[in-house]
C-alpha cells in the first residue's frame, strides 16, 4: 500500500485517490470483526480507492492526531483531509455506498 518510505501524512497528503483508513488493535474484537469487510472492500475497491490500517497500540501519535477515542475507527480522507468518520463496526454496504460517492469510475 504505501512505500515504507512515505509517512502517514505524505501519503494521505499526496493520494491521488479516496483513502478509507481503519483504527484498529490487535486485542479490539469488533476491529476483527470488521477486517473481512475491509480486506473485500479494498479488492473491490483496488485502483479506485486505498485501504489502509493503522494499529492505534504502534502508531499511537497518529491515533492521537485524529482524536481516535474508540476502536475500530474508520475515517475516510479525500485530498488529504477527512470527509467522513464513524467509529464502531460499520456494514459493508455503508461503506461502499461512502465509497461509492468519492471514486471516479
Amino acid at each position: 500500500m504505501t512505500p515504507q518510505t512515505t509517512s502517514f501524512d505524505e501519503f494521505i497528503a499526496s493520494a491521488d485517490r479516496p483513502v478509507l483508513v481503519d483504527f484498529w488493535a490487535e486485542w479490539c474484537g469488533p476491529c476483527h470483526m470488521i477486517a473481512p469487510t475491509l480486506e473485500e472492500i479494498a479488492k473491490e475497491y483496488s485502483g479506485k480507492a486505498y485501504v489502509l490500517k493503522v494499529n492505534v497500540d504502534t502508531k499511537p501519535h497518529v491515533a492521537a492526531k485524529f482524536h481516535i477515542q474508540s476502536i475500530p475507527t474508520l475515517i475516510l480522507f479525500e485530498n488529504g483531509e477527512p470527509v467522513w468518520r464513524a467509529a464502531g463496526v460499520q456494514p459493508k454496504r455503508t461503506l461502499t455506498d461512502l465509497l461509492d460517492g468519492y471514486v471516479t469510475a
